[in-house]
């Protein structure tokens, strides 16, 4: 969310009552100064219109993820480190009764109980690209303020708590030798105040008002334990909007924090410490890693100017590594007119309207974020014919797909995810010619109004597709027509190459089907492209027609 610095102020002073100053973050000197890579790209809006999107990823199209840490754990889903410490939650209770009160058995147990044990990353990887895959994105950090890498600056990480690995350098490595372009998520921005209730307590109940873990722990705490030299307060990032006492009861709690709570932009004057750790962090993951893809869940750029920083960085880093070439990728949402192009537009669960004058990307999942094992139990996954649906009509639009695959704590998917797998593996390689390396034709498609306008969580207010729903591709002088029904007629018209003035002026000589052997009958019309199909579909997701 964007918050006007007025309103950021007014925030600020009102709740400055409700922190306890003896406990808020304090501002160190300890860490390095922060140095920008040199290079053509200085830190501000106006330098990074340079920005241009390489053809590597205008050419992917499809990329899967693996949005895995140690939430995914109790199976959960979603946001379980920061709503298991809100009283009456379905995730709190749930953790009260697996695993003990968070007074207790706060989430940095969690981060211990991550073991990855049976995680095969050779294995899934093949899976992705038999699915057709071009590039892959790995979770680097999430709110929950833990580094799933060997991290210089966070000592709470993957290498020394939990799986003992270095999850992000393992995927980078195994990734790479398939042959795909490699990603990194970073979402460690909120931390700041999205883990603040771990500081709360119980409003009501048998242990109302004792405070949970993060409120009490101390490195000094750890002497003897499994956090032995770890301090709890650089993985709960401090007490920096603290619950106040005396609210009355666990709804109250809720509310008060849906009210208060905050994103990013409030991190540098709230908590400058952070802000300048977070810096280092993403630096040392995009040095040492070097990732094609780096992602923030964030509107425009994280934590004003250190985003800009970090984005004059990166790509900085990517020219001098590459003979002057910029070859990466930056995602960020919710772009302002005046910075669109600056970087690559991510659409989180939506699409677009209509084609984008810059190539842009959705990212969303099958099912939840994290690993939801009610999901799996009640079969409730998106389908390959829905995900199938949504990445022909992304790729007409001049976008990518990038595609969440849960994992269990364990390491591994369920038996629904391999199906899935399974599923689009049948069509997307076989009809890679019409997704792969294509661009936009004049118009995107045709058929009835879908969604009706571009932004984020819309994907649940498109309609099912029908053969009247067709969407375009080109590449060189092949133009593709790819049909999301098959009519009971047996003939497709698409309107757009009707005779007479019109989309398509060229002459169409010959109309394949791929997945099925020879040229098809047809006739042009002012109607439209009249093409007798096969009898026989060649998949049961979506048909593409070969014109030229």
């Amino acid at each position: 969310m964007n918050i006007s610095r007025r309103k950021a102020m007014q925030w600020m002073a009102g709740a400055a009552s409700a922190i306890s100053m003896r406990g808020m973050a304090k501002t160190t000197t300890s860490l390095p100064a922060r140095k920008v890579a040199k290079g053509p790209f200085e830190p501000t809006w106006e330098s990074l219109k340079q920005y241009q999107t390489p053809d590597w990823f205008r050419d992917a199209k499809f990329g899967l993820w693996a949005h895995w840490s140690a939430q995914c754990v109790p199976e959960q889903g979603d946001w379980y480190a920061r709503n298991m410490y809100m009283q009456g939650h379905p995730q709190n209770l749930f953790h009260v009764a697996n695993y003990g009160h968070p007074s207790k058995f706060g989430f940095m147990e969690i981060d211990n109980l991550w073991k990855a044990e049976r995680w095969d990353p050779h294995a899934l990887m093949q899976l992705y690209v038999n699915a057709g895959a071009k590039y892959f994105v790995a979770l680097a950090n999430h709110h929950d303020n833990f580094d799933a890498y060997d991290s210089k600056y966070n000592a709470w990480n993957s290498t020394r708590i939990g799986p003992m690995k270095d999850i992000v350098g393992t995927w980078a490595k195994i990734t790479r030798e398939h042959g795909l372009r490699f990603g990194v998520t970073n979402h460690s921005s909120h931390a700041w105040h999205w883990l603040q209730t771990a500081y709360g307590y119980d409003p009501e109940g048998a242990m109302a008002g004792i405070r949970y873990d993060a409120y009490r722990l101390t490195k000094d705490d750890g002497k003897g334990k499994w956090w032995e030299g770890h301090d709890p307060q650089e993985l709960y990032t401090g007490r920096n909007i603290l619950l106040p006492d005396g609210i009355p009861t666990a709804k109250a709690a809720r509310d008060w924090h849906a009210k208060n709570d905050q994103w990013s932009e409030l991190a540098p004057a709230m908590n400058p410490e952070f802000t300048d750790r977070w810096f280092l962090r993403c630096q040392d993951l995009v040095d040492k890693y070097q990732p094609d893809l780096l992602y923030f869940d964030d509107s425009e750029l994280p934590l004003e100017q250190t985003g800009l920083d970090i984005a004059a960085h990166y790509y900085n880093s990517s020219i001098a590594r590459n003979h002057g070439n910029l070859d990466v990728v930056l995602n960020a949402k919710a772009m302002k007119p005046d910075h669109v192009g600056t970087v690559v537009l991510d659409i989180e669960r939506g699409r677009a309207q209509g084609i984008l004058d810059h190539p842009w990307q959705t990212d969303t999942c099958i099912g939840d974020w994290h690993y939801r094992r009610s999901l799996y139990e009640q079969h409730k996954y998106k389908t390959a014919t829905t995900v199938i649906h949504m990445l022909v009509d992304i790729v007409s639009k001049n976008g990518n797909l990038l595609l969440n695959i849960p994992v269990r704590g364990d390491g591994t998917i369920d038996e629904d995810e391999h199906q899935f797998l399974t599923d689009l593996a049948t069509w997307v390689p076989a009809n890679g010619e019409a997704i792969y390396g294509t661009r936009p034709f004049v118009v995107y498609g045709e058929g009835p109004p879908d969604v009706a306008s571009t932004g984020n969580f819309n994907e649940g207010k498109s309609r099912p597709y029908t053969s009247e729903d067709i969407r375009f591709t080109t590449k060189g002088d092949v133009l593709y027509a790819i049909a999301l029904g098959w009519p009971e007629t047996g003939k497709l018209t698409v309107k757009a190459l009707a005779e007479g003035p019109q989309a398509y002026p060229k002459a169409i000589g010959r109309v394949e089907m791929l997945g099925h052997s020879g040229a098809l009958p047809f006739s042009r019309t002012k109607a439209g492209l009249v093409v007798t199909l096969p009898p026989q579909k060649p998949n049961e997701y979506a048909y593409t027609l070969k014109i030229t």
